[in-house]
């Protein structure tokens, strides 16, 4: 069950990715076509577009650390104190690392 969410995820950020790719693309400096303001608002929605992007990425690494983590038959586990991760808490977040207990 888990390894399907996971899975679902990963297509999902990697499918936006895909469709903000344009977005992400270097803005276009021409005097002729666009004002100052129009470029600065594309470089700002560009910068915004790839902090974005930034955070797909973190968020791939992490879901791939799951799925290995399901591979190995270790999933499930608090990786600081071992104890199990309760089946609700992964239910919100399957890519979960950490207990309650030792998140706070």
């Amino acid at each position: 069950m888990y390894r399907s969410k996971l899975e679902a995820e990963i297509a999902e950020l990697r499918a936006l990715s895909d469709s903000s790719k344009q977005s992400r693309a270097p803005v276009t400096l021409d005097q002729q076509s666009v004002g100052r303001l129009s470029r600065m608002d594309a470089m700002q929605q560009q910068s915004m577009d790839l902090a974005k992007e930034e955070r797909r990425a973190q968020r791939l690494g992490v879901l791939a650390a799951a799925l290995k983590r399901i591979d190995e038959d270790e999933f499930g586990y608090c990786l600081r104190c071992g104890e199990d991760i309760p089946p609700a808490r992964l239910d919100v977040d399957p890519a979960v690392t950490l207990c309650v207990d030792c998140v706070g």
